[in-house]
């Protein structure tokens, strides 16, 4: 039985992704890397495919994190400070569950980042819901599908 991992969506399987890896047995997160090269300009935002969708098990999610060198020595930071891919995101209808990684340059110079480069880690939780939970459903689409409000 699959439990939890990554595999290549449809639209980049011919564009030679990786799947992430662990670097040591102690790391807790999977590098991620850009799918495209992209050039992130002072103080702008881009989104930065990855080429990736990941399955877990119903009760965890996938946190996405920026790598710390691109914070500390590039001024980059994910948009939304922590990404969160929830279970019912993979292989959603709208987008296959494609992880998009919106990153924000805080610096004065332009970053550019090459296909290859490893700009996140992903860590699978497990989370807990409260006794009086209702959810229902299951996700149709990518950023902002569970509604704004």
């Amino acid at each position: 039985m699959k439990m939890r991992s990554f595999e290549i969506v449809t639209s980049f399987l011919d564009k030679n992704i990786n799947i992430p890896v662990r670097k040591t047995a102690r790391s807790a997160g999977y590098d991620i890397e850009a799918a495209e090269t992209v050039e992130v300009a002072p103080g702008a935002m881009v989104k930065i495919a990855t080429g990736l969708k990941a399955y877990m098990q119903d009760d965890e999610y996938l946190g996405i994190h920026i790598r710390s060198s691109l914070g500390i020595n590039k001024q980059l930071m994910l948009a939304n400070s922590q990404g969160v891919i929830d279970a019912d995101y993979y292989n959603n209808p709208d987008n296959e569950g494609h992880i998009i990684i919106a990153i924000r340059n805080m610096g004065d110079e332009p970053v550019i980042i090459l296909k290859g480069d490893r700009i996140a880690q992903g860590i699978f939780y497990r989370y807990l819901i409260a006794d009086d939970d209702t959810a229902a459903g299951s996700r149709v689409g990518g950023f902002g599908s569970t509604g704004i409000r």
